[in-house]
């Protein structure tokens, strides 16, 4: 039966990892958050017996301590006050001679149970026990290094009647190289983190410093890395221990805090992962009354922002925020993860879907994470995910600095590839050309982004609603609701003080812009009815985001380029840019229009390409169904849009633009038809004459109508006999006050209808004015080009 093994930790303090058998001085973890954290830390490869006598197996060379240190090693005899002083003795040895220990065999007392008899030995004593009953049923991941080679240097001390501890045996060669003096602070038993160097990694870890930050400031301060005394890992377990005794604390805090505002409200919605005995240790979530509230208005695109628990904030903390009818960020929820897993992550997902009524996402956009991929493929199945592009850029800049360095124009070309393709076939061959032009097509990291292309790249998004105004520009909701609140030196007893002013933050600025948009009126660029439309309609800071697309319609060209009956698509493109056309298919009929950009998909507004088409096409307002609500004034309200008595006149508009344009449509079809022969000419020109008519006589039956309070007056036939009989009753008295003001009202109703029937027929004329301004540009275009053309064949 093997020995009882114990870990040999004198001298480490808090900062030695305590790693599960304490043998693997060269198996080296670099990341403390991963399940390798306690493994013994980075340093140079211990040196090797160049003729492979010395390791594998006990009968190779035997290595000796040389010089002075013969005089400091023990001896059989040699007597201490404790078996710590022994260990410690033991342990300072073998740092002079260059090995680490560990504590092997222990002797008890038959009489009461006490230590009588304690074996230390070299490191690399023994071999490893290969447990096939604890590795038969799982794949080790990560194997670690062989390191124990059967080495029989050792030290055994028993206690003395007299309390004391007297060396009974030792033994001094080793099988294996040792390690010189610049290494030794490599070996795990060595690795001491002091005192003051404690309070130096307290001060400055305080102050924001990463463990790679201070291990540079300690070697410059102690002149060397040997100096230090310790690794990185040392630094980055002891920084990391340091964080969850202090979370450990904070976390109680929290819940007291989260248990109060539940309390004071019972909409506060609170959740802790498994039992609230050990919450310290478990995943917190909670959403107050207005986040729960804002999903409800604004929740079909979501940010989960893990930002917050990377190294520049120390924080577990991350934030759902989503963007709000100002574009600004606005809050569905917050989450502490003391514990990251797959399993984590689903219970967050699911407790924060509960809280906001089960309804999910849209779209949401999260850190480039495989753990949190997984976790929302299972519990948001529908919703589209997306990858922060802004996280890939900063992450590409670490994965490739040394092509950013080597080549300054990579970033510029990087941001023009993700950015800037209009199609899929587009950004495949600008990909590849980036690639082979840097001569990345084998970078890992790079390949890896690439297979995840659908998952940030925006041309493979913009069919899904994100509520961001422009693709290349970052939104204003990514990473930003809490900036300016949390920072590097915030820690969880400072948090609460500063979430509740973000939110007061948050709330006055959304009131500001409330207040600016209801109290104040834009300025109006164009005479379009469909400017004052949305000017009235949406928030101001959408409105002049509407604006700019309006007013970017005045260098557009719609052409039509194919009709197939009810679907027309229109060639959109600038003036003598066609290269770079737009197309827009447009539903007459319906009202609805589609563009290759899917700028409404993407962000809920109209693009100018659709809106040239609109110009085009005579649509003199915007259609209710291009009209989201969440950008609107009303997006708070519960009042529906299309019920507004302010949307009578639109809807006015809207029915005779549809009356207009699909008699267009078909008088444009008989027009095409009855062109190609004189015989259907003539026989168009009767039909239009009879037509003609026939509108005359529907016309004159239909009578005239009126919108009066809302509400559509009859026919002048009913008018003239309801005048005729008011006329019998009064032949000759006087209007009483009451018919005076009911008649002035018919009059200023029947005047407001007159100017509206005009600024349609304004709105009509200068549409057909326009139509008539593109014609002759276009046939003066194609006379310069036979000109040129003939002057260029002479």
């Amino acid at each position: 039966m093997d020995p009882e093994v114990l870990e040999f930790d004198i001298g480490l303090g808090g900062g030695g990892s305590s790693g599960r058998d304490g043998d693997d001085d060269a198996n080296i973890g670099l990341d403390v958050d991963e399940d390798m954290a306690d493994s013994p830390a980075p340093c140079l490869l211990l040196a090797s017996n160049s003729n492979g006598g010395g390791f594998g197996n006990g009968s190779g060379e035997i290595y000796l301590p040389e010089g002075d240190l013969l005089d400091l090693e023990p001896y059989e005899g040699m007597e201490f006050e404790s078996e710590e002083a022994a260990k410690a003795f033991y342990n300072s040895y073998a740092r002079r001679v260059g090995f680490s220990t560990r504590v092997s065999s222990s002797r008890r007392s038959r009489r009461d149970g006490a230590i009588i008899q304690r074996q230390f030995v070299c490191a690399k004593e023994g071999f490893r026990n290969l447990n096939e009953k604890r590795t038969k049923d799982r794949e080790i991941k990560r194997p670690r290094t062989i390191t124990r080679v059967g080495c029989k240097a050792s030290l055994s001390v028993k206690v003395q009647d007299s309390g004391k501890w007297v060396v009974s045996g030792f033994v001094r060669e080793h099988n294996h190289e040792l390690v010189p003096p610049d290494q030794v602070h490599c070996l795990r038993s060595h690795r001491q983190i002091s005192g003051p160097a404690k309070t130096l990694i307290d001060t400055l870890q305080a102050a924001g410093m990463g463990p790679r930050r201070i291990m540079s400031a300690l070697i410059k301060e102690y002149g060397g890395i040997s100096k230090v005394g310790f690794t990185e890992v040392d630094c980055r377990n002891y920084m990391r221990n340091n964080r969850q005794r202090s979370l450990e604390g904070d976390i109680q805090l929290l819940l007291d805090y989260l248990r109060q505002m539940q309390a004071e409200n019972p909409n506060f919605f609170f959740a802790v992962q498994g039992d609230e005995d050990q919450a310290l240790t478990s995943n917190v979530f909670w959403a107050d009354p207005k986040s729960r509230m804002n999903y409800t208005y604004f929740g079909d695109t979501v940010t989960f922002d893990t930002t917050y628990r990377s190294n520049r904030y120390r924080l577990p903390f991350a934030p759902f925020t989503g963007v709000n009818h100002h574009g600004q960020p606005v809050l569905f929820g917050c989450a502490f993860l003391i514990n990251e897993s797959e399993a984590s992550f689903i219970w967050l997902f699911k407790t924060w879907l509960m809280a906001m009524s089960g309804l999910p996402p849209v779209s949401i956009t999260t850190d480039h994470d495989a753990v949190i991929r997984s976790a929302i493929t299972q519990v948001f199945p529908e919703t589209r995910h997306r990858f922060c592009k802004w996280h890939i850029f900063k992450k590409c800049q670490e994965k490739l600095s040394h092509v950013f360095l080597a080549h300054p124009t990579f970033e510029a070309d990087f941001h023009k590839c993700v950015n800037l393709p209009e199609s899929v076939e587009e950004f495949e061959s600008c990909w590849l050309s980036l690639v082979d032009r840097y001569e990345l097509r084998d970078h890992e990291w790079l390949q890896m982004m690439y297979n995840d292309r659908r998952h940030w790249i925006p041309v493979y998004l913009r069919d899904t609603f994100f509520a961001e105004m422009s693709i290349t520009q970052r939104s204003d909701s990514m990473n930003s609701y809490f900036d300016g609140f949390v920072n590097a030196s915030t820690n969880l007893n400072q948090f609460f003080k500063l979430y509740e002013k973000a939110l007061e933050s948050r709330n006055e600025k959304e009131v500001k812009a409330d207040y600016d948009t209801m109290n104040t009126s834009p300025a109006l660029k164009t005479p379009s009815p469909m400017e004052k439309q949305a000017s009235e309609l949406y928030t101001r800071k959408l409105f002049m985001r509407f604006q700019e697309e309006l007013v970017g319609t005045l260098t557009f060209m719609a052409s039509k380029s194919d009709d197939d009956d009810d679907i027309i698509t229109y060639q959109v493109a600038k003036f003598g840019e066609d290269h770079k056309s737009y197309y827009v298919k447009f539903n007459v009929l319906e009202m609805k229009a589609t563009c290759s950009c899917q700028m409404f998909e993407f962000s809920g507004l109209l693009c100018r390409h659709v809106l040239a088409v609109f110009r085009v096409t005579n649509v003199l307002t915007l259609p209710s169904h291009y009209i989201l609500k969440r950008w609107t004034k009303n997006a708070r309200s519960s009042v529906i849009l299309e019920e507004r008595s302010s949307d009578l006149y639109t809807n006015y508009l809207e029915s005779h633009t549809v009356r207009y344009n699909t008699l267009r449509h078909e008088a444009f079809k008989l027009v095409d038809e009855g062109s190609k022969s004189l015989g259907a000419c003539n026989a168009s020109i009767d039909a239009l004459q009879q037509a003609a008519k026939r509108v005359a006589l529907a016309t004159k039956n239909d009578g005239r109508t009126t919108l009066v309070n809302g509400r559509i007056r009859g026919d002048s036939a009913r008018d003239a006999s309801r005048a005729n009989t008011l006329n019998q009753k009064l032949p000759c008295q006087p209007l009483s006050e009451d018919d005076k003001d009911k008649k002035i009202r018919e009059l200023t109703n029947e005047l407001e209808y007159a100017s509206k029937k005009c600024e349609v027929y304004r709105s009509n004329l200068l549409s057909v004015l326009k139509d008539i301004e593109d014609h002759k540009l276009q046939l003066s275009i194609k006379v310069q080009n036979i000109k040129i053309s003939m002057k260029d064949g002479q």
